[in-house]
């Protein structure tokens, strides 16, 4: 048995198509022998055009899938004259057909991943019942997952079969017994994060952070660090960009150090944890600046910017954030540009959580800082200062600090990491926009639609989904049970304790399948915890 990650996903491609034919011919014709033998050996369903298939994939070789159905008449409705009396009035039915999982990967976690999507795909689709006839043979399996029998038994004596159900509650209620058997059986979850840092990374990224550290100073590194430079400015607008070993915290101190030189005071604005952070680095480096501080997440509107503006012609920089990630609140930087060029400030940028995640235009930028994690999606580690105008070294800044140290030098002063810089190349080339917003969507409305508190709307950033839950729900607890579970969220910064969020991060590497699976999962294991559904 092939023991890499499976894969799981509606079937598309004609050799999937065809290798279901095969493991149909060899599950229904030569285990259970429900049709007759052909010399081609494959079964191409009767309803195979209206079928939608789920598969698990290990590489290339489909070894699971289960098909579903919703045109009546079932297949259930040649078997049972009266199928409609016994479901409920109100049911939305739809029919489960082929299960079929090759004999090596049964005693996995293949038939359960299956039942889970399949679950997921009927819950979008608006689906309130799966139908089966289960196989004698695999009823206790069956019940185990949340299946119901009703009905007496159909099928020819040698093939027999019990009409069943699924419903959503009758998953939900037998996941956690299941999940239990599957950890003895299998070993750990499988995890998926949603933290904003570190994120998860494509393989490609991966790869290429294994491969030999090489020199610095070699002519390999100054190569690629030239097209990384090349490939942030394309990306941003910029004129500058410099490239440092260290932390957004390093790149916000670099931004400051160069704010000092500036005459004439500053305005910070801050409505969230990192608005008030950019105000500390003020302090510490003795920056002279007004604030403009609103509760967390609230408008700051342009009015007030620039009202605080023609009070005082003093202020000749603005610093804010752009993604606000303890909340997701996205600053409208292409609104507050012009108001900045109206009264001739100069306008500074916290952008380590939206540089990747959203498009940027640092055309008309003075200063703007970012990393190689969150929204890049590579490893953390590196510190990305863009600046518009050229900076010459200065002596009165600490020259780790010293953004015109690495300008002249072409990024490359001190001591680099060449691993963190050719996972960043290879990140820079795997940015999808439109993915990540379509994503973010469909997670704002699927968990919208099971009443839950997000924070914003579509005007936040599409890479932080907060929920703020009930004061009678306690984050850590329900975020420590989605973690027994594999899904990571963020909830135990303390700034989010405090407020009781969890949030949702959707920076780097995400597939759309598996991010709404572990939705699923989410929004089952808080009705599993508070025992309800949640109120909308």
């Amino acid at each position: 048995m092939n023991n890499n990650p499976l894969e799981y996903k509606i079937a598309c491609e004609e050799d999937e198509f065809q290798q279901i034919y095969t493991l149909n011919y060899q599950t229904f014709v030569e285990e259970i022998p429900q049709h007759e033998e052909n010399e081609n050996h494959i079964l191409v369903d009767k309803f195979h055009d209206e079928n939608t298939y789920v598969i698990a994939k290990a590489d290339k070789e489909v070894v699971g899938m289960i098909a579903v159905r919703s045109k009546r008449p079932f297949s259930l409705d040649q078997k049972l004259n009266n199928l409609d009396e016994y479901l409920p009035v109100q049911a939305v039915p739809c029919e489960i057909r082929l299960l079929s999982v090759k004999e090596e990967y049964r005693s996995t976690r293949v038939f359960y991943q299956l039942c889970d999507r399949l679950v997921s795909y009927c819950l979008e689709h608006g689906f309130t019942m799966a139908l089966i006839s289960g196989t004698v043979r695999q009823l206790r399996l069956y019940k185990r997952m949340g299946f119901l029998p009703f009905a007496e038994l159909v099928g020819e004596e040698e093939a027999r079969f019990q009409p069943m159900y699924l419903t959503r509650a009758s998953f939900e209620n037998s996941t956690k017994a299941f999940q239990r058997l599957m950890v003895r059986k299998t070993g750990a979850i499988t995890t998926q994060s949603f933290l904003p840092g570190p994120v998860p990374r494509h393989t490609r990224v991966e790869d290429a952070f294994k491969r030999d550290a090489t020199s610095h100073r070699s002519s390999s590194f100054l190569h690629e660090m030239e097209v990384v430079r090349e490939g942030l400015r394309d990306m941003t607008g910029t004129n500058h960009v410099q490239v440092a070993v260290g932390t957004g915290t390093l790149a916000n101190d670099m931004m400051a150090a160069q704010l000092k030189k500036l005459p004439g005071k500053g305005l910070i604005l801050s409505n969230g944890e990192f608005g008030s952070r950019l105000m500390d680095h003020g302090k510490r480096f003795d920056l002279t600046y007004h604030t403009l501080e609103k509760e967390w997440n609230e408008h700051i509107t342009l009015e007030e910017i620039e009202t605080v503006l023609q009070c005082d012609p003093d202020i000749k920089w603005l610093w804010t954030v752009h993604c606000e990630t303890s909340t997701g609140y996205l600053y409208n930087v292409e609104e507050i540009l012009p108001l900045c060029q109206k009264y001739k400030v100069e306008l500074c940028i916290d952008a380590c959580s939206s540089v990747g995640t959203v498009p940027v235009d640092f055309n008309n930028v003075f200063l703007a800082s970012s990393v190689s994690g969150k929204g890049l999606g590579s490893y953390p580690g590196l510190a990305l200062i863009f600046h518009r105008e050229v900076i010459e070294p200065s002596d009165s800044i600490p020259r780790y600090l010293d953004v015109g140290m690495y300008a002249c030098n072409r990024s490359i002063p001190y001591t680099h990491s060449s691993n963190l810089l050719a996972s960043l190349k290879e990140a820079l080339q795997l940015i999808d926009y439109d993915e990540t917003l379509k994503i973010s969507k469909k997670v704002r409305r699927m968990l919208a639609d099971e009443g839950f508190h997000i924070l914003g709307g579509e005007d936040s950033s599409p890479g932080v989904i907060t929920i703020a839950l009930n004061r009678e729900q306690c984050s850590r607890q329900f975020g420590d049970a989605c973690k027994s579970r594999g899904i990571l969220l963020s909830y135990e910064s303390e700034y989010l304790i405090k407020r009781n969020w969890v949030q949702v991060a959707l920076m780097g590497e995400h597939n759309e399948r598996e991010v709404l699976n572990a939705m699923t999962i989410l929004i089952r294991e808080y009705n599993s915890m508070t025992g309800t559904k949640v109120v909308k």
